[in-house]
């Protein structure tokens, strides 16, 4: 038996020497610190620059910063805009392009400055909002700018408190929702201002009292937006009298003078993205069908401001609409949507009535940042895919032709690193449906070596795994570890049709399960060089969630990693913030139906828990509340089953630091190495 083992183990460590790397070296933490960010873009009123923020990280010390550049359409290099080690964001052009509006933290707190750009000149500072501002939209003639900022309305429900940045000596709460994501809402709520550029008059609240405009959830990058002529705004809000059973949005209109508000939308379900046309007639907006189911379909709509004829402009597309963006002549409007496990670019005719044909502009990559050139024949947006950052891209607005690259920032720092392209598999599920993954081998990839694999499991649920470059769970960054990586979109991912979507509701430890443990088994059948008994799996929300379920199901891995998992689907009800997500996914309040929440709560299966795991949480995670890790970690400790927790004091749901992040990537690599990866693994948790 002991013989046994150490050949085992002279085997498993033959196997972690690998291969010589031929092309290039792993990918490392510090090459995601390395990459420039780039977000925001806009071109220019005269189609002959795009406007983007670039955001850098000091690999060393972990900080950060974001600057502004331009960049020829026509292709160039790159021009910085903005000086210093600040965050500036949110570029915007003025009608005439001789100046760009643009955030800045330069201040202390995120305002508003108009930068000349010619000439020379200083930016000057146009907003003083006490607390600092968030979004920014400029009004068709240049006149008038939208932010959003948080206004406390409701201070009798915090003592002592100072305003924004100040924690209050106690709280008194008597209604929901009080706290949100990863902060307390302390008496306050977002509102939409409007302020005169040049203008000494103080900024005017459009969206005054105990509302949110934007809406606390579910809303999108356009939820404010004035209309041609300076008369209206359109800002997207939830006025139902509690908010956290309700995906109530709607979008609203009231005038620059802040009066005669006018209701546009009464879908019960959620309506946003205020999107008016340039001619000033038009509404592009998009809308769910289900009350209180925040996963529903958006389609696209079009509304006529005058006459208020409406019609669907993707009725027939089963694909939920992400970004909106107008052409500049009012026929085509352009919208990204997942599909598939990508994110592409449609071009749908903008016509209330007739045929009303979509068009796909793209096959590969995903895409993001979607504008238009004032030209309306080429469209500007960010492209990323599993092996490149996103970067600056132009392509033709009728599909036609190549994507040209504006920007390739990354391509340098890259150039010496090794990264496997994603391969796409398929797989049947239990009811004939084609289920979709993605595999990437590791770095030196030798057929003839087994490797163990990670089995990356998406949140949402509904969600999907993307060809995209994450910076938080980087599908590259786990097989630069030696590892193959795999990633499956089973019942409940989005981008493959609502129906698919739909099933996981309900049945969260159903078929979305079954289908992974489908997807385990595809892959050992076709891919010989995994290692059957070297099966790690990660997961992080919905993901953590199926880390627990299958804790308690299958003995198949020989460890696990669970992020913000939810463990105890009866105690989290009363304890997250959204209360219309459970009550959807598993048919109504605990109080009145806990079967659901009974059946599918992992908690309830701990007796068969046996496989080692790493629990990560964050203490202001306030949708996945952290006592469901703890719980998970205590009843692990207890069973004597090897487990380790990583808590994270100031984190929410996802982990932002940068020196977090680092501990992140490193923390589970070690825990992965030691059961997977003997040869590698440092000293065994006692």
């Amino acid at each position: 038996m002991a013989l046994a083992k150490t050949i085992k183990l002279l085997a498993a460590l033959a196997v972690c020497a690998g291969p010589v790397l031929a092309q290039g070296r792993p990918l490392e933490f510090e090459d995601l610190l390395r990459v420039k960010r780039l977000s925001e873009p806009a071109v220019s009123p005269d189609g002959k620059w795009v406007a983007y923020v670039q955001t850098s990280h000091d690999p060393e010390t972990c900080a950060s910063w974001s600057e502004i550049y331009l960049v020829p359409l026509a292709g160039g290099e790159p021009r910085l805009l903005t000086s210093g080690k600040n965050s500036n964001s949110r570029p915007l052009f003025t009608p005439d392009g001789l100046s760009l509006v643009f955030a800045s933290n330069r201040s202390g707190n995120r305002q508003f400055y108009l930068l000349p750009l010619y000439g020379g000149g200083e930016a000057v500072q146009l907003t003083h909002q006490p607390g600092g501002t968030s979004g920014g939209r400029l009004s068709p003639d240049g006149r008038h700018l939208l932010y959003h900022a948080d206004v406390l309305v409701d201070s009798a429900s915090v003592v002592g408190y100072q305003g924004p940045g100040t924690i209050p000596r106690a709280r008194i709460i008597d209604e929901l929702l009080f706290r949100h994501w990863d902060h307390w809402r302390n008496g306050e709520y977002k509102h939409v201002f409007i302020t005169r550029i040049g203008s000494e008059q103080p900024p005017l609240d459009l969206t005054p009292g105990k509302l949110d405009a934007p809406p606390i959830s579910l809303g999108s990058s356009q939820d404010y937006a004035s209309g041609p002529g300076g008369r209206y705004v359109y800002y997207v809000a939830n006025r139902d009298p509690v908010v956290t059973v309700s995906t109530n949005n709607d979008i609203w209109r009231v005038t620059t003078g802040g009066d005669s508000l006018l209701q546009l939308t009464n879908n019960p379900a959620n309506d946003n993205l205020a999107a008016v046309s340039p001619g000033g007639s038009l509404l592009a907006y998009r809308a769910m069908a289900r009350a209180r189911f925040e996963a529903d379909r958006y389609c696209l709509m079009l509304r006529h401001l005058e006459t208020g004829e409406e019609a669907s402009l993707t009725a027939e597309l089963d694909r939920s609409v992400g970004e909106v963006a107008w052409g500049p002549d009012e026929k085509y409007l352009y919208f990204t949507a997942e599909d598939e496990g990508k994110v592409s670019v449609f071009r749908v005719a903008a016509r209330l009535r007739g045929e009303t044909p979509v068009q796909r502009l793209t096959d590969a990559g995903s895409y993001s940042g979607l504008c238009v050139a004032p030209d309306g024949k080429t469209l500007v947006a960010l492209r990323e895919s599993f092996t490149r950052p996103a970067e600056l891209v132009a392509l033709d607005a009728g599909g036609k032709g190549p994507v040209r690259e504006l920007t390739a920032l990354n391509a340098s720092l890259l150039s010496n690193v090794e990264m496997n392209q994603a391969e796409s598999f398929y797989f049947e599920a239990e009811d004939g449906v084609r289920v979709h993954g993605y595999l990437i081998r590791p770095p030196g990839f030798d057929p003839s070596v087994k490797y163990p694999l990670i089995y990356l499991i998406h949140g949402g649920p509904q969600g999907a795994w993307t060809d995209e470059f994450h910076y938080r769970w980087n599908a590259q960054a786990f097989a630069s570890w030696g590892y193959v990586a795999a990633m499956v979109n089973p019942h409940g991912s989005t981008g493959y049709g609502q129906q698919l979507t739909d099933q996981i509701s309900g049945d969260w430890g159903g078929k979305c399960y079954r289908d992974l443990m489908r997807g385990v088994d595809y892959l050992l059948e076709n891919y010989s060089f995994i290692d059957p008994e070297r099966l790690g799996a990660a997961g992080a929300s919905f993901g953590g969630y199926m880390i627990n379920w299958i804790e308690g199901h299958t003995d198949r891995f020989k460890c696990l990693v669970n992020h913000d998992g939810v463990f105890n689907l009866e105690s989290e009800y009363g304890s997250t913030e959204e209360l219309w997500f459970p009550e959807w996914e598993f048919g109504g309040p605990l109080y009145q139906n806990p079967t659901l929440y009974r059946i599918w709560s992992p908690h309830r299966h701990a007796a068969n828990f046996k496989t080692p795991m790493l629990i990560i949480h964050g203490e202001k995670d306030y949708r996945v509340p952290p006592e469901q890790g703890l719980m998970a970690f205590t009843i692990l400790q207890r069973m004597d089953i090897e487990s380790r927790l990583l808590y994270f004091p100031d984190e929410g749901h996802w982990v932002l630091d940068p020196e977090n992040s680092r501990l992140w990537y490193k923390t589970i690599r070690d825990w992965f190495d030691r059961f997977l990866m003997p040869c590698k693994a440092p000293e065994r948790v006692k």
